[in-house]
């Protein structure tokens, strides 16, 4: 192969990169999966001696056979085929390809799994759990972040965007007094969403008790450093948090906006509602809950209905009536 054409191909992975990052201002974590997404696409063409612009859909389809037969999950071989197929989409209003070699290629079919959300009890234990142990401040902080992503609903990039103040540099912030969080969602749109009073008690403990650290950050989540706190340090602290409360799964971020969302339309039934306080652009995306939904109603049907069983498994058994419990047949006759 031509080792120009690797210098190219390296070239337009960059130059696509910084688009997504820069003018379509998609989330840090998202452009780190495309870019090992893409490095993996170069890889395949190299090895089969292919500059990027001279890959076709038969290539395409053999090393999605290739991820397939390794393993990967159909889900995950669907993520990385939509990342490829934005860089050739990029590609070809650069003039830089007539053809999307990704242009029909699907990833195998895969069941749609449901988003794994916390029963009401289990959030609320996690909420309210205090690690007595653990420093007053990282307490104070780790409860407030619980509150936040489970009370609101945010995602973790709009937790991590937090500042203690509105700024004009400011992503996101907690109007306090109005009981709003207003945040910075995916496509650089802004949404707010109402912070209920267990939060608000949260968030008052924890910015009294921020003042003791370094103050040259305008974070809102910040370490004994005075840096700003990233995703993954949130996740693992998150992560702690569940397994010393005692829940039987480590719970991650989105888990709890998954809650939120859940929790919500059980109790409200508002699908529309719950597609603005998500910051859905689609009311498509949220309609993932109904099933969540229904879910929690089966399972309640299952546990309190007499004759639930009969759908599924053993029939449910038919109530018996003791023979002195038989009223006496006394017909009535029939009027003319």
């Amino acid at each position: 192969m031509n080792p120009t054409a690797l210098v190219d191909d390296a070239a337009l992975v960059q130059a696509y990169l910084t688009h997504v990052r820069v003018e379509k201002r998609l989330a840090e974590r998202t452009v780190a999966l495309y870019t090992m997404d893409l490095e993996k696409l170069v890889a395949n063409a190299q090895a089969a001696g292919l500059p990027l612009r001279s890959v076709q859909s038969p290539n395409i389809r053999r090393w999605v056979a290739q991820m397939h037969s390794c393993g990967r999950s159909a889900r995950g071989i669907a993520l990385i085929l939509s990342g490829w197929r934005g860089l050739y989409v990029w590609l070809g209003r650069q003039g830089l390809m007539d053809h999307n070699p990704v242009q029909g290629v699907r990833a195998p079919k895969a069941g749609k799994p449901l988003p794994k959300a916390l029963g009401v009890d289990e959030a609320v234990q996690l909420a309210a759990y205090e690690h007595e142990a653990d420093h007053p401040m990282l307490e104070a902080r780790d409860r407030c972040i619980t509150e936040l992503l489970y009370g609101c609903g945010l995602r973790i990039g709009e937790l991590v965007g937090l500042d203690v103040v509105a700024g004009a540099q400011a992503r996101g912030w907690i109007d306090a007094e109005a009981g709003e969080a207003h945040v910075l969602g995916k496509g650089a749109k802004r949404r707010s969403v109402p912070v209920g009073r267990a939060a608000l008690d949260a968030l008052a403990e924890w910015v009294a008790a921020r003042s003791a650290w370094p103050q040259d950050d305008p974070a809102l989540f910040i370490s004994a450093r005075g840096q700003r706190l990233t995703s993954q340090h949130i996740r693992v602290r998150l992560k702690r948090r569940s397994l010393l409360a005692g829940l039987a799964t480590p719970v991650h971020p989105h888990m709890l906006r998954h809650s939120y969302a859940s929790h919500v339309l059980q109790s409200s039934g508002d699908l529309r509602a719950v597609q603005e306080l998500l910051g859905h652009t689609s009311i498509s995306t949220t309609q993932v809950y109904t099933r969540l939904d229904f879910q929690h109603l089966a399972q309640v049907y299952d546990a309190a209905h007499p004759r639930a069983q009969a759908r599924g498994g053993s029939p449910a058994e038919p109530a018996t009536v003791a023979p002195d419990d038989v009223p006496p047949f006394s017909p009535t006759p029939l009027r003319r």
